[in-house]
């Protein structure tokens, strides 16, 4: 079990080919700062205790500040058996970097 790691203009590819789930792992501060468009979240903590609220079979693309904490959670839904996973390289702060907007929550 494994996950692709993917930049943010693969996930602008992605998201307009239609069918996949983004999931932002940061806390709540974090999040009030803004949030790539079309995301959910779950706090990387809750990721165990809320998983089952996602289908493991939908293309999905996990992501925090730099790369680091979506990680982990590609590697805890990989080792539970989730296909379809993909860690966003570089987080939110590649994903600003890249041109790409910033939304609120909400």
């Amino acid at each position: 079990m494994s996950f692709n790691n993917v930049d943010a203009a693969e996930l602008v590819r992605l998201q307009k080919s239609g069918n996949i789930r983004l999931v932002d792992v940061r806390t709540d501060a974090e999040v009030a700062r803004g949030v790539i468009p079309g995301a959910i979240h779950i706090p990387l903590h809750l990721i165990p205790v809320r998983m089952n609220e996602m289908d493991g079979n939908t293309p999905t693309v996990i992501y925090c500040q730099s790369g680091g904490r979506s990680g982990q959670a590609c590697g805890f839904l990989a080792a539970k058996g989730w296909s379809n996973l993909a860690n966003l390289q570089g987080g939110i702060i590649g994903w600003v970097a890249s041109g790409n907007a910033l939304v609120q929550l909400g």
